[in-house]
């Protein structure tokens, strides 16, 4: 009688509020890899923003849901380091902002689900098969760099219209930066501009690249889409303006830095919806199930005092377009 009523309490135990087994059914807290192509300071407010997506799905701080962010400081080498240290944490989710870093997330690991958030093209990256149908296991959002691009240098041509000759920024080991030239041959070819591609593989070639951008004639400047250029940006903005020229950037965050004008996809905006796509994957969906999302939100930010500081005068009808002027 004695042993049945002590298997009958220890029952009891085991079901007890605050036992320790209590914590075998307490439910795991999901863990998310976050991997930022640039420094800590300069995405801070894509972090903010995917923070925000996930408070609007229900995750509050730390209680439900650890984030583990990872910096690659704009150095590609960095890249395949970094994502195999998630991988090796068994994060339920990788979100990353490049495709460099996409593509060192992929070669690290074909479980893990990976959202990405990137300004290149996906399909024509080799990550995923469609937007429509990913495939494997990888989804999330893309700026599709092609035709901003050209549209990028449209908006250039009309706030400097006796502009002929265009120099272009470009990181080619980066295929981000190769789209988006495309996209602005064409354009370039419509509007009878000039290109003149500067490549920069290093911090250390900038000023040699302003040097040769001034002696080549150009009048003006397009900076691709680059992580170590975002890493780099107060830098080329005050080159830029040391070289007098009007330069239009694929990052806003050029522009928040003394820039003179940003147009393209709202990275913030799609950092908060990848939050979605993390919701939905810790919910059961799969990767290869989730379309591949383009932008919703566009904006188009100009400087005046930038543009004051270079003597350039932006035509009204330009700066009527823009959804934000700083005076």
């Amino acid at each position: 009688m004695k042993e049945k009523i002590s298997v009958l309490a220890l029952g009891a135990m085991l079901f007890a509020p605050g036992f320790p087994a209590q914590a075998q059914q307490t439910k795991k807290i999901p863990r998310i890899g976050v991997f930022l192509p640039a420094s800590a300071s300069a995405t801070a407010h894509l972090v903010e923003a995917f923070r925000q997506g996930l408070h609007e799905h229900g995750y509050v701080g730390e209680q439900n849901l650890t984030v583990e962010p990872r910096y690659a400081e704009g150095k590609v080498e960095r890249l395949a380091g970094l994502a195999a240290e998630l991988v090796s944490f068994k994060v339920d989710v990788i979100v990353v902002g490049s495709t460099p870093g996409a593509m060192a997330a992929k070669n690290a690991t074909g479980a893990i689900p990976i959202v990405i958030v990137t300004t290149g093209d996906p399909v024509a990256g080799g990550l995923v098969a469609s937007l429509a149908r990913p495939g494997g296991n990888i989804t999330g959002l893309t700026a599709l760099g092609q035709e901003l691009g050209g549209k990028r240098l449209e908006v250039l041509k009309e706030a400097v219209p006796k502009v002929s000759r265009v120099a272009v920024l470009s990181n080619p080991v980066n295929p981000d930066s190769g789209l988006s030239l495309k996209g602005m041959e064409v354009a370039a070819r419509a509007l009878g501009l000039q290109l003149r591609v500067q490549e920069v593989r290093d911090p250390t070639e900038f000023e040699k690249v302003f040097e040769a951008i001034t002696r080549e004639g150009a009048r003006a400047l397009m900076v691709l889409p680059d992580p170590m250029f975002v890493s780099q940006g107060g830098r080329i903005v005050a080159l830029s303006a040391k070289s007098r020229l009007p330069s239009m950037y694929a990052h806003r965050e050029f522009v928040d830095a003394g820039g003179l004008m940003f147009y393209g996809a709202s990275l913030a905006d799609m950092w908060r919806r990848a939050a979605t796509y993390v919701d939905k994957i810790l919910k059961g969906a799969k990767p290869a199930d989730l379309p591949v999302e383009q932008p919703k939100k566009f904006e188009f930010i100009i400087n005046l005092k930038a543009a004051k500081q270079i003597g350039l005068t932006i035509p009204p009808n330009v700066l009527a377009r823009a959804d934000k002027v700083i005076r």
